[in-house]
C-alpha cells in the first residue's frame, strides 16, 4: 500500500532504503548501496521508503533515520497512525521530527504483536542461546485501535509553561494536546490549557477503575508557586482531582488539593500509590498480572518468598496470600517513595516485610552467604536476617536484574523464580547468566501491554 500523505521532493539528507528485518528498540535494519547499517524508525519490514537521516557521519558505526515516504508499504501499515504529532511522515512534511510513545501507531495491532515475538525470540536466541517461539498475548479488554490504555503519563513542560513530549534521542520539547494512549480521564484534564512555566515535569495518574486522578507537579527552582497553585486551582474548580508538588531538591512533598495519593484495586486488593510511585500502566495489566507473575513463581503455603523490585507490593499481596499465616515474604524496592507505599499497603500484615534499598545490598545484607565477592573489607550484616526464599518474584526496572543479582539468587538456590521484564535485552542477557549457572527456563510468555508502541511484557519461569 502506498502513504496517505503525499511525498514531498527528497532532501539532501534522505536515502531510498528496503527495509530489513525488525530490531529491538522499534527501528527496522537497512544498509544503504555501500554497506552502511541504517536503524530506521516508522517503517516496517520489507518496505521501500524514502529516510531522513537523523544521526549521521563519516566515522559512525551506523546512522539512525526517519520514514518521510512510503514508496512500496506493506499491507499491514495502517492508512492513518493513530496519533497525528507521533506521525512520522506527517510532522516530517512540516519539517519537525515526531514526538516518541507511539512509534509503532503506523502499523495494524496484529503486525505490532508478530514484530514484537519476533524481537523477543531473536533477543532470547543471540543473547540467552535460548531457542523458543513466543506469541504476544493482546491484553483483556483491548481496544481496536490500541488507544485508551494508559493510567499514567509524564509530560514535559516547554519555555512558553505547555506540556509536551520529546521526540526520539532528543531534549526538545513539542507541545502536545492530547494523548490518545491515556485513558480518557486524562485527557479530560486538559492539561494543555494550564501556564505551567516553572514547572520541569508533569506526572499524572487515573485509576483503572475510575477513582480520582492525581496530578504531580516537578517545580524548577525559584518557581512562582503562588501563581502555579491558581493555576491548578483552575484544575481542580470543576473536577475531582487531586493535586501534589515537590519543589526542586525538596523532601517534602505538597499536596494542594485531594489527596497525595491514588487508590488502586486489583482482585480482593487495595494499594495506595503516590504520584512519583511505581504501578503497572496499563488498566488491564494489575489484574492479569496479579495472577499470572504468582502463579507462575508457584509459591505454596509455609513457603517464603522473595518480592525483588516490588514496587507498591502488586505481587507481594498474592505472594502473602499463597504462602498464608505460616509463610512469609520479603518485599525489597529501592524507591524511597514506592516503598513507603508498600510499607503503608502491608503494616497490618505480620507476615510480610517490606525492606527499602538497591537490591543486591539488601540481600547481601539479609543473606550473607549470597553476598557477591568483593575486593574490600566487608562490612558485617546488620538487621534481622532473613529466611532462605523457596519462590521469588523478580520485576526489575529496564536495566535488569544484572550479573551480582543474578549470581546472589543462584546462590540463594529457590526452587523457582518468575521473572517479569519490560526489556527483551536485559531479559535474554539475564536468562543468559542463570543458564550458564544450571538454571532452564521452563516456559516464556509475552503479553502487549504497550500498544502502538515497541516495548512487550515478558514472563520467564526459572528452575534450577
Amino acid at each position: 500500500m502506498t502513504s496517505p500523505h503525499p511525498p514531498a521532493p527528497a532532501g539532501p539528507d534522505e536515502l531510498e532504503l528496503r527495509l530489513g528485518p525488525i530490531a529491538h528498540g522499534g527501528h527496522t535494519v537497512a544498509r544503504t548501496g555501500e554497506g552502511r547499517v541504517v536503524f530506521v524508525r516508522h517503517g516496517l519490514p520489507g518496505e521501500l521508503v524514502r529516510v531522513r537521516l537523523t544521526e549521521a557521519g563519516p566515522d559512525a558505526r551506523f546512522w539512525r533515520g526517519d520514514v518521510v515516504a512510503v514508496l512500496e508499504g506493506d499491507a499491514g501499515r495502517r492508512d492513518r497512525h493513530v496519533w497525528a504529532p507521533a506521525d512520522s511522515l506527517l510532522t516530517w512534511g512540516r519539517g519537525e521530527p515526531p514526538v516518541g510513545g507511539a512509534e509503532f501507531g503506523h502499523a495494524e495491532l496484529a503486525l505490532q504483536r508478530r514484530l514484537k515475538a519476533d524481537v523477543v525470540a531473536e533477543q532470547l536466541a543471540r543473547l540467552a542461546g535460548l531457542e523458543t517461539g513466543v506469541d504476544v498475548e493482546a491484553m483483556p479488554g483491548e481496544d481496536p485501535q490500541g488507544l485508551g490504555w494508559r493510567t499514567r503519563a509524564h509530560f514535559a513542560v516547554d519555555a512558553a509553561g505547555r506540556i509536551g513530549m520529546h521526540p526520539h534521542r532528543s531534549a526538545e520539547v513539542v507541545p502536545v494536546d492530547r494523548f490518545p494512549l491515556a485513558v480518557p480521564a486524562l485527557d479530560g484534564l486538559r492539561l494543555a490549557e494550564l501556564d505551567l512555566r516553572g514547572v520541569e515535569r508533569v506526572d499524572v495518574a487515573a485509576p483503572a477503575d475510575g477513582g480520582t486522578p492525581l496530578v504531580h507537579l516537578s517545580l524548577a527552582a525559584g518557581a512562582d508557586e503562588p501563581r502555579l497553585r491558581r493555576e491548578l486551582a483552575r484544575l481542580a474548580a470543576d473536577r475531582d482531582v487531586s493535586v501534589t508538588a515537590r519543589a526542586d531538591g525538596a523532601r517534602e512533598l505538597g499536596t494542594w488539593a485531594g489527596r497525595p495519593s491514588v487508590i488502586e484495586h486489583a482482585g480482593a486488593h487495595r494499594w495506595e500509590v503516590s504520584a512519583e510511585g511505581f504501578w503497572q500502566i496499563h488498566r488491564s495489566a494489575p489484574g492479569l498480572l496479579l495472577g499470572a507473575v504468582p502463579e507462575a513463581a508457584g509459591a505454596r503455603p509455609g513457603e517464603h518468598a522473595l518480592d525483588l523490585y516490588a514496587g507498591a507490593g502488586l505481587f507481594t499481596a498474592a505472594l502473602a496470600d499463597a504462602v498464608g499465616d505460616a509463610g512469609s515474604v520479603v518485599a525489597v524496592e529501592g524507591s524511597p517513595v514506592t516503598s513507603a507505599d508498600a510499607r503503608r499497603t502491608f503494616a497490618g500484615r505480620s507476615t510480610v516485610r517490606v525492606e527499602r534499598g538497591s537490591v543486591d545490598k539488601v540481600a547481601a545484607r539479609l543473606w550473607p552467604g549470597a553476598a557477591a565477592p568483593s575486593r574490600g573489607r566487608r562490612r558485617p550484616a546488620s538487621g534481622r536476617a532473613a529466611a532462605r526464599p523457596d519462590v521469588v518474584v523478580l520485576d526489575p526496572p529496564r536495566a535488569g536484574a544484572g550479573r551480582v543479582v543474578v549470581d546472589q539468587l543462584v546462590a540463594l538456590a529457590p526452587r523457582r523464580i518468575a521473572y517479569l521484564a519490560c526489556d527483551p535485552a536485559t531479559l535474554a542477557r539475564d536468562l543468559g547468566r542463570f543458564r550458564r549457572a544450571g538454571w532452564t527456563v521452563r516456559q516464556v510468555r509475552a503479553f502487549d501491554m504497550y500498544p502502538n508502541t515497541h516495548h512487550v511484557e515478558t514472563l520467564a519461569v526459572l528452575e534450577p
